[in-house]
């Protein structure tokens, strides 16, 4: 059993922002639900969108 590799799960790091996909910098980082968001204004208008989605049905 000493022998066996045991393969780990690479995983990227995000660098792009979910919402608008911008570059995210060191500096500005807005982490919220596991993702990296540029600014506090994409987070808003990432959570916002399910939500309206689901009140037009």
């Amino acid at each position: 059993m000493a022998d066996e590799v045991k393969k780990e799960e690479v995983k990227e790091k995000q660098t792009n922002c979910p919402s608008c996909n911008k570059l995210l910098k060191k500096i500005r980082r807005y982490y919220r639900n596991g993702k990296l968001y540029c600014a506090k204004r994409c987070w808003i208008k990432v959570a916002k969108t399910p939500k309206e989605e689901k009140a037009k049905e």
